[in-house]
Order: C-alpha cells, then structure tokens, then sequence
C-alpha cells in the first residue's frame, strides 16, 4: 500500500477518546476526564503491520452530527468534504461499554455517511464490575460492521483497532438507516432534484450551520420548495431522526447487550450526593484547593531552595572559572540568572498540573462544573464557561480556545473576555517569589499565611472574573440563551501513565514556552544594563569612591558588612578562638567584605546609569505611586512578553555587575528604597500582586483572542480595560497600606 490511511478518530466526551489517540500514535497528548478538552483536531502516525502508515486524526468531541457548537462543526466539515486532504479512507468511532446506547447514536450516523466505520467499545475493564456482558458477534452483525473491545486502563484491543484499520476495504460501507423515513414526501423531493447526490449528506447539508460544505447550501434552498421550510420545522425532522435512530439502536441492543443491575450498584450516587451538594460540595471544593495551595508551599520549598542555590553557585563558578570579558559576563549575569529566574518555580508549577491532572482522571472535575452551574447562571455565563475558566488555572490561551464548546455567541464572548483573569500557572512566578518576601512566616489551623494568600489570589482572580462577566452580560445587546448540559463520567482511579504524562508535558510547554522568551529578553537586559552612554557611567568607579570618600557607605552596603560580621564572630566564638586571632581575622574579613561592597556600589551606580537604567528612571513616574522603583518599573514592562518574565526581568537586573554569591529571594529581599527601608515590604508587595492579578500582560493571550473573535477590537477592548482597572487597584491599594 503506498499512501498513508487516513484515520478519523471521532466519538462522545468522555468516551476515552484521546486515550486511544495516545495509545495508537505513542504521542503524549492531555487525557481529561471531562467535556471539552479535545478543542482542535490533534493528529500523529501509527505503524500498522507489513510497513503500513495511519494518518490518525483525532478529532473534536460530539455526541451526534447535528451540530449545535465550533468544535463539533469541524468533525462535520471533515466528514463532508471529500476533497480534504485529511478525508478519512475509514472512520473510528471511540464508545464507552457503559455508554452504548448513547455513543451508537453518532455510529449510526457516520455510517449512513458510506464511510466505512469501526466501532471500538471502550473500558472493557469496568464490564465484569457493572455487570455488563456482550455479545460481539451479534452486534457486529447487526451493525454490519467490525468492532474492537478495548481498555486502554490495561492496554488490551489497541492491536485489534490496527488490524482492523489495516484491513478497511473489507468494512461494510452501506447505510444502516432509510434516510427516506424520516419524511418520505420531503426526502423524496430532494432526491428528485439531486439525484447525483448522496440523499444523508443533502440532509446534513441543510441543517447544519457548518463553514464549508461539498455542496454550496444555497444551490439547495435555490432548488424549487426546499426552501419552503423553516428553522423550526427542520428542528422537529431532526428530532424524528433521532427517534428513529434510537428505536434502531434498542432492537440492535436487546439481544446484543445486556446488564445486571444488582451487579452494577455502586457507591457513585452516594459520592454525587455529596460532592454535588448545595453546601457540602462547595465546601469539599474549598477544601481541596486548601489543600492544593498547601501543598504547593509545603512540598516544593525543599527543590525550589536547593535549585536557588545551584543557579547562584554556577553564576558565581562561571565567574572563577572562565576568563574575565564580555561572554562570561553574558553566561552568569544574563543567561544563568535569568533562566534560574524561572527554573526555580518548576517544582510548583509541577505540583500545580499534578493536582488538576488528578482532578481531570478521577471524574471529580466534572462535578466541579455542574456544581459551579448554578454559580455561574446569575452572572449571564453558561455552566460550560466553567471548563475554560478552570483551565485558565493553568493557562489563558487553551482555556480561550475551549470555548468553542459553548454554542452560544454571547456567552462564549464573555466567557473569552473574562478569562484572563483567571490566575494562570504564569502569574504563579511572581506570585509566589512576592509571597514568600512580603508575607510572613505561621500558620493559623494548620494552614500556612502564604497558602492561604495564595488561594486568596486564586479567588480574587476568580470573583473578578464573574463581577466582569455580570458587568458585560448588561453591557453587550446580545439576545441568546442556551441549556446546560454536562456528563458525570464514572470514578475512576486515575491512570499513572496519564498524570504522568501530563505533568511532564504541561511543566516541560511551561518552561520551554517560557524559556524561549525569557533568554531573550535577558540576553538584551543583560546587554542594556552593562553598557551606557553618559558620563556617569564611564566614570562610575571614580564618581563612587570619591562619595564614600565623604559620606561613607550606603545604609544597604554598612548593613551588609555589619552582618556578616556578626555572623562571623557568634560562629568563631562558637569554635573557641581566642580574642587576639578573632580580631585579626574580623580586620582581615571587614577589609575584605568593604572591597566587595564598594565593588557592589560600583555595578549598582552603573546599573542606574546604564542604557536599561536610563530608560526604567524615564518610566519610574509612572509606578512610583504604585511603591515601585525603576528595577520594578523595567519588570512589568518586559513582562507584557508573558507574565513569568517578571521574575527572570529582576534576576537579571539585580545580577548585572553582581559577584555576590546570592539568591534571587535574598538580592530582593535586600533591595532598600530611597529611605533605606526594604522596597519589597507589604504595601508594594500586595500592590504587585493585586496588579498582575487583574492586568493582561501577556501577548500570546492577546493573539488567541483575537483568532477566536477574528477581530481586534475585543483583545484591544480586553488589554486597555484590564490595565487601567490593575493600575487603579494597586495604586489604591498601595496608598492604603503604606
């Protein structure tokens, strides 16, 4: 066989699908275990016997070709068009063993499309425990088709589905269902007018509200009487094929599939009544991210502290070990620090995907949606709006995409505009790094202060989210309603090999995605904190030594020696050394740490008098009411490129010209403004905070929405709206706490 088969993989929410992808193409793509994960069409090669290739795409989610939402459009545009390259030579719909009756429904009617369709029965595993048996055979000759019994939780089936593909030509491709009967009169006019054409296709053709079509629609409702009928009345002839599908689908079943209900009864309607509870559900909800936030603290301080050290010490190895010039300076001072400046955070952001990852598997995830429904309904969204604004936890711009799940206009234009306000893993960098300065140490029943800050962020970003959707939903003119509707999946304990898989992934896009940017714009910060134009900076040396000469050192570099002085003494006297050695050595290492102070000075004057300082003291007005100073001032403009750049901005900056053996916490910590007091102290720090909390400052965000509205107007309306309202809070917010 020369070409690629092309393989679509189509089937129900929460059949498994994306499993089944993973297993037949070996590629690591997200497997949740709730409506709407699948948004686009993912595809990968899998390697059939005797050499042969499978071009498998896996397509959207849908429970039926009657289209009601974008994504579900595209399994529908594909299967009609004949002409793309991606046409599938054989269909592959994914079921669930527990779901049969309902997943037929879409077998059927890719069926009746005469592309040769195999049925794969997923989670074969659960059939002994819901007490469900089959009869194969019987239902692959009643379907007229071959059929694949796989659990993908036990990797069993996977070679049976290749045989299968392998072997397409010799599926049935006919129809399993008379189209006519739907309406014999009407379908038989239809055929009298194109009578080159399938009559299925023509169907779905006229209903659907699809972007491409093989047949143009109004060459159709041009032809004589089609275009007599309307909405309403092509509405009640859909829901008759579907009655007629249903009633061909339980004389299919009767003999085929059977149940033991004693078998089945399970402890799943208990849970339900529980997690789904008015008022236990929310508090369980409650709970859980508590605990998450805890944990997130709690766990990753041991790797995140040890990696802080290890970035600090290979800038300081650099420093001794390669030879003084421009591209040592670069390594330590540029690269090293700023990439350090978001390696740190790995172990949280890890955490973080690993306890939605576990939400997702374990079906708990989807009673967080129908749960929130009734939270969402007051503030113009629909409860499908959840799933975006839940996986906005983890990024803005997927979660922005999974609106296309929402088949209403007007709530899913809300539900894009609001969602950056979720708090994505990007703003957990600055988050986190500004907690742990300005928050401090305790707990309060067992729950840490900087948990509990933390989870405040989360809820913040999450109330302002639903007040703007309120806001917008009286705002926009838009008339339109639509009905919830969402699947509990069954419980299941979740697979290894998927929460692995998807926290390795997550973390590595994270980083990578992240990295790329944040090397960049250290190497130009870099660039433009080591070199200057004016005098200031070329005579840096003599400008400071003269000063010190007569106002000393500053309260930051005396402070600095002070210390280290201290702690050198209380450690010597520990040791036992006498008076007399103790005070050569304190002469010895106070000579010594001046010289690194004066040193220190030196780089910090030319910082300021650099290219990258002359511009941040040009912006300073702006965010001195804010508490900032011009370092932070450069931080939240670089950071506009994504928000985790903040962090790696300030590794950078305060790494130019530094030799100091110091962390990034400690280097900001000991950041002193104008007065001498810590810069980083509660006022500025909540004002930081509560900035990136509402501000855009991403432009990849920007770009996704204005692909989904295709338009600009609404990133615009989104950027200049959400940055004047987080300069408006912090600067409130500081004015009150300083």
């Amino acid at each position: 066989m020369s070409k690629n088969i092309n393989v679509a993989l189509i089937g129900n929410p929460n059949t498994g699908k994306t499993s089944v992808f993973n297993q037949l193409t070996g590629l690591k793509q997200k497997v949740g275990n709730y409506p709407g994960i699948t948004v686009e069409k993912k595809e990968g090669i899998c390697k059939l016997p005797r050499g042969v290739k499978a071009h498998i795409l896996d397509l959207p989610g849908t429970y039926s070709l009657n289209t009601t939402s974008l994504d579900e459009s595209l399994v529908v545009e594909l299967l009609l068009n004949k002409n793309d390259k991606d046409y599938p030579d054989v269909a592959v719909v994914i079921s669930d063993v527990e779901n049969l009756k309902r997943n037929l429904l879409l077998f059927t009617q890719i069926k009746d499309l005469k592309i040769p369709t195999i049925l794969v029965i997923n989670m074969a595993d659960r059939m002994d425990r819901k007490g469900i048996s089959l009869d194969i055979e019987g239902l692959e000759k009643k379907l007229d088709t071959k059929i694949a019994l796989v659990s993908t939780r036990k990797n069993t089936g996977i070679d049976r589905i290749k045989e299968l593909i392998e072997d397409y030509r010799s599926i049935s491709s006919k129809s399993i269902l008379d189209t006519g009967r739907i309406s014999p009169e009407y379908f038989k006019r239809l055929k009298d007018t194109f009578p080159q054409e399938d009559l299925y296709k023509l169907w779905l053709v006229i209903t659907q509200d699809v972007n491409f079509m093989p047949i143009e629609k109004k060459r159709i409702q041009d032809a004589t009487g089609f275009s007599t009928k309307s909405k309403e009345e092509l509405k009640k002839l859909q829901h008759k094929e579907t009655v007629l599908r249903y009633q061909l689908i339980n004389n299919i079943l009767k003999d085929t599939y059977k149940v033991d209900f004693m078998a089945a009864k399970g402890m799943r309607a208990s849970l339900d009544k529980i997690l789904t509870h008015k008022v236990f559900g929310y508090l369980i909800f409650f709970a859980i991210l508590l605990l998450i936030f805890q944990a997130i603290f709690e766990w990753s301080s041991y790797p995140m502290d040890f990696i802080d050290e290890k970035f600090a010490l290979a800038a300081e190895w650099i420093k001794n070990t390669f030879p003084p010039g421009v591209f040592t300076d670069l390594l330590a001072e540029g690269i090293v620090a700023g990439i350090g400046g978001i390696v740190i955070f790995i172990p949280q952001i890890a955490f973080l995907f690993l306890f939605i990852s576990l939400l997702e598997e374990s079906g708990y995830m989807s009673r967080v949606v129908f749960l929130m429904d009734k939270l969402m309904r007051p503030f113009g969204l629909s409860g499908k709006s959840v799933v975006p604004l839940i996986s906005g936890n983890a990024c803005a711009i997927p979660a922005i995409m999974a609106t296309r799940t929402i088949e209403n206009w007007k709530e899913r234009l809300i539900t894009i505009l609001v969602t950056p306000f979720t708090t994505c893993s990007a703003r957990l960098p600055v988050y986190l790094i500004l907690i742990a300065l300005v928050i401090p140490e305790g707990s309060i029943l067992g729950l840490s202060y900087q948990a509990l800050t933390l989870m405040l962020l989360y809820l913040i970003g999450f109330g302002m989210a639903l007040l703007s959707a309120m806001v917008l939903n009286k705002i926009l003119k838009i008339k339109s309603r639509s009905v919830f509707m969402v699947e509990m999946p069954t419980y299941r304990l979740p697979l290894v090999k998927n929460v692995v898989y998807t926290v390795i992934e997550k973390t590595k896009s994270f980083v990578l995605g992240a990295g790329k940017i944040i090397l960049a714009i250290s190497i130009v910060l870099w660039f433009l904190g080591s070199n200057g134009y004016s005098d200031d900076f070329h005579n840096a040396e003599s400008i400071v030594k003269e000063r010190i000469k007569t106002e000393g050192l500053s309260t930051y570099s005396k402070n600095y020696v002070q210390n280290n002085i201290q702690t050198y003494r209380a450690s010597s006297k520990a040791e036992g050394l006498s008076s007399n050695a103790l005070q050569d050595s304190v002469q010895v290492l106070t000579q010594d740490l001046t010289e690194r102070a004066v040193a220190q000075e030196i780089a910090s004057y030319k910082l300021e008098h650099s290219y990258i300082g002359q511009a941040g003291k040009a912006f300073e007005p702006l965010v001195k009411p804010l508490g900032y100073d011009w370092k932070i001032g450069i931080a939240v403009l670089t950071s506009f490129a994504a928000r985790e750049v903040f962090v790696g901005t300030l590794a950078t900056i305060y790494s130019v010209g530094s030799d100091e053996e110091e962390t990034i916490k400690s280097r900001m910590a000991a950041e002193l403004d104008e007065d001498g007091k810590p810069l980083f102290n509660l006022a500025s720090g909540i004002s930081l905070m509560l900035f990136y909390a509402f501000a855009m400052q991403c432009m990849s965000t920007l770009a996704i929405v204005k692909r989904e509205t295709n338009s600009w107007k609404w990133p615009m309306i989104q950027l200049g709206f959400m940055s004047v309202f987080a300069y408006i809070i912090a600067l409130i917010a500081y004015q009150i706490l300083n």
